[in-house]
Formats: C-alpha cells, sequence, structure tokens
C-alpha cells in the first residue's frame, strides 16, 4: 500500500439458504427496498460467522436453523461488501415478519429465478447445488461481473 493511502473498507454479510425437504428455499422480502432474497445481514464483530447466520435468518424469518456448509463468497465490488452464504436446515419456529422483511416464503427454484435479482438468485441456485466447492463471485450489486 502507498504510503498515506487509505486501507480498503469492506463489511461481511452473511446469509442463510434455508432448503427445507421438499426443496422449497427461505426467501424475505426486504422492508426497505421490496426485493426478494435469501435472510441475512452484516455479521457483528463479537460473533462467529455460524451464529451470525443463525441470528440473521431467525430475526428475519422467525425459522431456527442449522448451518450445514459454506456455498459461497460474493462480493460486491460496488459497496465493498463480501457476503458468505451458507445452506442450512430447518430446525424449528414458525414464519414470521420483522422490521426487516414485509413477505416471508418458501419459494420454488422457478420463484427464486422470478423473483430474485440476478445477484440474489445465484446464491440460492449456488447452495442447493449437490456437494459442490463453494463459488466465488464478484458483482455490482446488481448483475455478475
Amino acid at each position: 500500500m502507498n504510503e498515506g493511502a487509505t486501507a480498503p473498507l469492506h463489511s461481511v454479510s452473511v446469509a442463510g439458504v434455508v432448503v427445507r425437504e421438499d426443496g422449497r428455499v427461505l426467501a424475505i422480502r426486504r422492508a426497505d427496498n421490496g426485493a426478494w432474497e435469501p435472510p441475512g445481514g452484516v455479521l457483528e464483530l463479537v460473533e462467529s460467522v455460524e451464529d451470525g447466520v443463525r441470528r440473521e435468518v431467525y430475526e428475519e424469518t422467525g425459522i431456527s436453523v442449522g448451518v450445514e456448509r459454506l456455498t459461497g463468497v460474493y462480493k460486491n465490488l460496488r459497496r465493498g461488501v463480501v457476503a458468505l452464504v451458507f445452506r442450512c436446515r430447518p430446525e424449528g419456529g414458525a414464519v414470521r415478519l420483522s422490521d426487516e422483511s414485509v413477505e416471508v416464503g418458501w419459494l420454488t427454484v422457478g420463484e427464486v429465478s422470478e423473483r430474485m435479482a440476478e445477484v440474489y438468485a445465484v446464491r440460492v441456485l449456488d447452495a442447493i447445488r449437490a456437494e459442490a466447492a463453494p463459488s466465488v463471485r464478484s458483482h455490482d450489486g446488481r448483475q455478475l461481473l
């Protein structure tokens, strides 16, 4: 780094792609922009990555989850956000709304592709693939690069 240069600022977010036995995926429609996405948010400084996934999914949907595996790492180059996405299984709770979600639903893969922007739909599609290595992708907030 050049002398006097500012260190890059990044934030880390986590998301859970929660897959039921019937193949449906848990998704929220965000209160702030109306977009459909897997539940998730910014990882807090004092929590483990897995705890952050469990907390975010529960806060936004009312569903408790078990974290199974990392399925992708996604960087929004415009905003400097690195998202760690995990496949999860539902373990209890009941679907409910939160301050961050105006709708919560169990979507089919077809509905995911129809309702979610490309940068979020690909996270779900990567997570439902059979035991594959995690994907690493970059995007501009709207489209994959």
